[in-house]
């Protein structure tokens, strides 16, 4: 079905880049039904939620006209939990919003916050940031949230697991009551419900892709090996689908060891691991966006915020811890309507947990 009627700026905007109909939790967040609520949504990732949350606050954000008034303090903010993750975010609202004059400001850790300051200054209709960078500009009186219309969390389980719930709190508490809360989130937690119950007004709960399925357009295979044969059977993986990929490790010694092996075996591999600077995870993270690198080795930490379109495998080295991790993993492939395929090297001994 296509797009119900949107303002024309963003009309065109989403012409311009191909979008004829809306994903399943576009189409969901843009119902009758949610018009000015608070909304509680399980996406995964890859589902067009940052397009689907962009479109669901344009009420709170553009006039009858569709377009917006001279940037001052921000009317919508969004918090993502990696530097990646926002500045991507940042990106996909920059062209929603371009017809409609709207300025969207970043605000993330590893940049210089004086620049950031320097952009606040200048005004801005939409902040997105990550929390700890949030809460820093909010401390030092660089951001003004008193006029906000709209928060948005996105990954919010994400967030919670990497320790940021204090930042998370200490943001929300200052901005309006009023304001319209859309929390976005792969799975529905105890922790997640419970933040939800604070900071959200009678939510509409929507499960926008089946919560706690398969993402339907990955493909799955479990490749059993013996012992001491996991390290072959990568390399034989990684060379039969000759493609862009992502292997996950459990830590960071075996993100070191595995990298170390692929490189010896002239594949053009990167790791990304806790232990980084910014800079490196910068330089790692553009070497796969340029095509210098063709696989990233990482820990389930360190992947949070990677966005690669035209990923096509997922390699589970080592096994996640469950079921969620399993899907949060493979579903950095599979995404936008693409096709993905996860596979899990089983080590022999454990045939029957896997």
């Amino acid at each position: 079905m296509p797009f119900p009627a949107l303002p024309a700026p963003l009309a065109a905007a989403l012409a311009a880049r191909g979008y004829t109909e809306p994903t399943p939790v576009q189409e969901a967040v843009l119902a009758t039904e949610t018009a000015g609520r608070d909304l509680l949504v399980s996406a995964q990732t890859g589902s067009g939620k940052t397009v689907a949350f962009g479109l669901a606050v344009a009420p709170q954000i553009l006039d009858e006209e569709g377009r917006v008034g001279p940037p001052r303090v921000p009317l919508a903010l969004v918090i993502a939990p990696t530097r990646e993750l926002a500045l991507q975010v940042q990106g996909e609202l920059a062209w929603l919003y371009a017809g409609a004059g709207g300025r969207v400001v970043a605000c993330v850790g590893g940049t210089d916050p004086r620049a950031e300051r320097r952009q606040l200054d200048m005004g801005a209709h939409i902040v997105v940031g990550t929390p700890g960078r949030l809460r820093d500009h909010l401390e030092r009186g660089n951001l003004e949230l008193s006029g906000l219309r709209a928060a948005v969390l996105d990954e919010a389980d994400e967030m919670l697991d990497m320790g940021f719930r204090d930042e998370l709190e200490a943001i929300l508490d200052v901005t309006p009551e009023t304001r319209r809360t859309l929390l976005f989130s792969a799975t529905i937690p105890r922790e997640i419900a419970a933040l939800a119950k604070r900071y959200q007004r009678d939510a509409l709960r929507i499960a926008a892709t089946g919560e706690g399925g398969a993402h339907r357009d990955i493909a799955y295979q479990a490749v059993l090996v013996g012992p001491r044969e996991s390290e072959r059977a990568l390399v034989n993986v990684l060379r039969w689908h000759d493609t862009r990929a992502i292997v996950f490790c459990t830590t960071r010694a075996a993100v070191a060891r595995v990298h170390g092996n692929l490189t010896e075996r002239g594949f053009n591999a990167v790791a990304l691991s806790g232990e980084l600077t910014q800079a490196e995870r910068n330089r790692a993270l553009q070497a796969l966006r340029d095509g210098r690198a063709r696989i990233c080795v990482a820990t389930d930490v360190a992947a949070r915020g990677i966005d690669l379109p035209d990923l096509g495998l997922v390699v589970h080295a080592e096994l996640p811890r469950d079921m969620e991790t399993l899907q949060h993993r493979s579903g950095r492939t599979g995404r936008a309507g693409r096709k993905g395929l996860a596979v899990l090297l089983v080590p022999a001994p454990r045939r029957r947990i896997a």
